[in-house]
């Protein structure tokens, strides 16, 4: 605690976005480049270092939170990067992307503006890659045992990087033909550049982590096979089934899963495609959905030229400040957040009485109408109460040429055929089931992520991949595991 008085004197300063005008523009990330480091040290000052750090506990992955605030609030970058990375692999990941569970817990919260930590989080992991603190860290020795894990997302990588550096010859098998998973192809470039990505990527083949893209387990390699090869197979593929909207006139044209958007997207951002071939320019976009992948193609659907968008969230507008009643500090509380997409949807027109960041709340879409050639025109939707119950006299109708459908997801998509290969126990809500041990009713056989846990937060992801690589190295090698497991499988995420 460099500044006994630091959270008194010094008020809560963010990580400052580009212009809307400007950024719109691009697929540059939405923050100032080199904005951060002259203002993190001072925020990091205002860390109470409190007695019992709730920030800590609220994080799933256990970050050492007081502990890198002084490191940085003194500027000793190398040790506050040692210590950020002993208890989280990918750092500039959810320096980026983490929607900040700690800053809800943050003691100097309960009254005052939280300390920045995401922002702390991400200069320490971007001045520990410029200043060369995260140099590739392969094992010593190798134990013999051979590991597979299906999936290259969050949690498909901690995994393999915990199990590569613990002396085990790991390969990452990933059905598209980049590694990444939703890092890759579901989040937009202003809001993670891919290089970060690659980067980390790049650091775990020099480790010895082999990746096999575009295979496709279930369809390339059989899972006998598979199990034939490896010591034990890791299964990491996340909750990529999406829930649907089955209402009348789903089956026009123009109606979209986020998830088929959002990846076109990006490929053309890798250079793979001119232009989005379900792009957004000159129409009017309506996404129906109120979360993070709503918000997501609302920013990409402003940089392609909509001619409008209106984001639909089926709950009524929160409050700009905690209700101490119903969510008491330090849990996370539901409150009005406008994040950069948007801020930048008054860049559009909006469709009729959407609020000014092009959100309609307590809105239930009831039906599509389309023109004769079977292409989505319309979009019917009716105001709710908490209950979700309709309001008499609240109908109305927004133009809609494109409909993105941004809904969530239930559990691995049962298409990808290994689930049902290795006939593994799946859980009533879709996911699969597991035990403490992350092993599944298969040997050998482990689940971890989304693909079991449900749909979660990117921290809950990683935490769960280190957590699996300590459960399936405690077994393969019949003793205590020197890899550090922060969760149980039976911890559930805080709702965010």
């Amino acid at each position: 605690m460099a500044d006994p008085k630091g959270f008194m004197n010094t008020p809560r300063q963010e990580w400052p976005r580009r212009p809307i005008g400007e950024r719109v523009r691009d697929w540059d990330e939405v923050y100032v480049p080199g904005a951060l480091l002259p203002i993190v040290s001072e925020q990091a000052d205002r860390c109470m270092d409190c007695g019992v750090p709730f920030c800590h506990e609220a994080c799933p992955l256990g970050n050492l939170i007081p502990e890198w605030n002084d490191l940085v609030s003194r500027e000793d970058w190398r040790a506050a990067a040692d210590r950020l990375h002993a208890t989280n692999n990918f750092p500039e990941f959810t320096g980026r992307l983490c929607p900040a569970p700690c800053e809800a817990g943050c003691v100097l919260a309960i009254n005052q503006p939280a300390v920045t930590i995401k922002n702390v989080e991400c200069a320490i992991a971007d001045r520990a890659w410029a200043d060369g603190f995260t140099p590739p860290r392969p094992p010593e020795r190798l134990s013999g045992r051979t590991i597979a894990v299906i999936g290259s997302g969050p949690t498909g990588l901690a995994a393999a990087q915990q199990l590569t550096r613990a002396g085990h010859t790991v390969a990452v098998f990933e059905k598209d033909d980049r590694a990444g998973g939703l890092m890759r192809y579901g989040i937009p470039e202003f809001k993670m550049e891919k290089h970060h990505l690659e980067r980390r990527l790049a650091q775990m083949r020099a480790e010895g982590t082999k990746f096999r893209t575009s295979t496709a387990v279930g369809r390339d390699v059989g899972a006998d096979e598979l199990r034939a090869r490896y010591d034990a197979v890791v299964l990491a593929t996340g909750a990529t089934a999406w829930r649907e909207l089955d209402v009348p006139g789903r089956a026009l044209t123009g109606i979209h899963q986020a998830m088929e958007y959002l990846p076109l997207a990006n490929r053309v951002c890798e250079g793979d495609l001119r232009t989005n071939p379900m792009s957004a320019a000159g129409k009017h976009v309506v996404i129906v959905g109120g979360g993070d992948t709503g918000a997501d193609c609302l920013g990409t659907a402003v940089r392609e030229g909509a001619a409008s968008v209106t984001q639909l969230d089926i709950y009524a507008q929160p409050g700009a400040a905690r209700d101490e009643d119903a969510e008491p500090w330090p849990t996370y509380p539901k409150i009005y957040r406008l994040s950069a997409a948007h801020e930048e949807a008054g860049t559009l027109g909006t469709a009729p009485a959407a609020d000014a960041d092009a959100r309609l709340f307590a809105a239930s879409t009831l039906r599509f109408t389309g023109d004769a050639e079977g292409r989505v025109r319309g979009l019917h939707l009716v105001e709710v109460d908490a209950g979700r119950r309709p309001r008499p006299g609240t109908g109305r109708s927004l133009p809609a040429d494109l409909v993105l459908l941004a809904l969530g997801f239930s559990g691995p998509d049962p298409a990808d055929g290994i689930v049902a290969q290795l006939g593994l126990a799946m859980e009533p809500r879709g996911t699969i089931a597991r035990h403490r041990d992350f092993s599944t009713n298969v040997p050998g056989v482990y689940a971890a992520g989304d693909a079991a846990r449900g749909q979660s937060l990117i921290v809950w992801a990683i935490a769960e991949g280190r957590a699996v690589a300590a459960a399936v190295d405690r077994a393969l090698t019949g003793g205590a595991s020197a890899l550090p497991a922060p969760i149980s499988p039976y911890d559930r995420p805080m709702t965010v």
